[in-house]
């Protein structure tokens, strides 16, 4: 009998990174589980229709990658810049392509078959899958190709190795250089009272001067401070810390550290989210993550592998399987 063929899954996002991450890991995990091909569709819109409420936006108007038949047998898709595509794929496909949104659409639910989106979030339906956090493309195995690629630069550094992962502006916070400032002394007095080396590395909303402020607070520590320009060594970061800070604006930077099982700390930034201030709550209250106070240690937990439990669910939604 002749193995089934693969399953065609497409990635949807805008192509921003951190959107982008979350459709890829979930097809990635689901291709773990079953064979699968994976294609990333990158959606634009044009003459700005993209900032429309996504009812108003005309498909035909889409000037990204190219979105039309035969389409896949799993559309995973994330984002708003998605939706008037996402909203209409059940339709287009006859109902013969699973449709998977990720967050919460503000859209109806019954234009999908899967919703995943964070439990702060409180959403909730018959289609609806909340999981904690963002799924993320963290596995045991992508540390250890990542660590491997950055061996020769990290291995020389002490420990214990603190990884400091660094948001930015959002709707809800900002990083002012005074606060830049303010967690870069503590950041310091930690790592140099432990005897140990730092791994900082900015992402694309830390605003500049932020940037620049922490950079020359923490400069004469040992380690490694990535500000943008060569390879992105984040992964390789959270494989060879030992302990991880990340900023409370993001829920992706939080997961991803939560996935490597390391003793995780979260910073304090300007501004406040009700959302995130919940997460980081339930984060806390499994002992998975706690406020940042000077301490690197903490007890051990499981890896939190949500990523890998909604493709579970997917699966089991689309063809009884997993």
């Amino acid at each position: 009998m002749a193995a089934p063929r693969p399953l065609r899954i497409w990635a949807v996002s805008d192509g921003r990174a951190g959107i982008e991450a979350q459709a890829l890991g979930l097809a990635e995990a689901v291709a773990r589980l079953k064979p699968a091909h994976i294609a990333v569709k990158r959606i634009g819109w044009r003459a700005g229709l993209g900032r429309l409420p996504w009812r108003l936006i005309p498909p035909r108007a889409q000037s990204g990658d190219p979105i039309a038949a035969p389409y896949p047998d799993i559309w995973i898709a994330a984002g708003r810049a998605t939706l008037p595509l996402s909203t209409r794929m059940l339709k287009w496909s006859e109902g013969r392509t699973f449709v998977v949104q990720l967050q919460d659409p503000k859209a109806p639910l019954s234009s999908f078959d899967l919703v995943v989106p964070p439990e702060h979030d409180g959403l909730a339906g018959p289609n609806v899958f909340p999981i904690l956090g963002a799924p993320n493309r963290i596995t045991a195995e992508k540390l250890g190709l990542e660590l491997a690629r950055f061996q020769e630069r990290l291995a020389p550094l002490p420990h214990p190795r603190v990884a400091v992962i660094v948001g930015g502006k959002s709707k809800a916070h900002d990083l002012s250089p005074a606060r830049a400032r303010a967690l870069s002394a503590a950041i310091a007095s930690a790592v140099e009272g432990a005897g140990g080396a730092l791994l900082l590395s900015f992402t694309r909303r830390t605003p500049v001067a932020a940037q620049q402020a922490m950079t020359a607070a923490l400069r004469h520590l040992p380690g490694i401070i990535w500000e943008g320009a060569g390879e992105n060594p984040y992964f390789a970061f959270l494989a060879a810390a030992d302990a991880i800070l990340v900023t409370e604006d993001s829920t992706n930077l939080a997961t991803d550290a939560a996935a490597t099982g390391k003793p995780l700390f979260v910073l304090p930034m300007d501004g406040r989210s009700a959302k995130l201030a919940r997460f980081h709550a339930e984060l806390q209250r499994r002992n998975i993550a706690r406020p940042f106070v000077g301490e690197l240690t903490a007890p051990p937990y499981a890896p939190l592998l949500e990523t890998d439990r909604a493709a579970r669910e997917l699966l089991h939604r689309y063809d009884g399987s997993a």
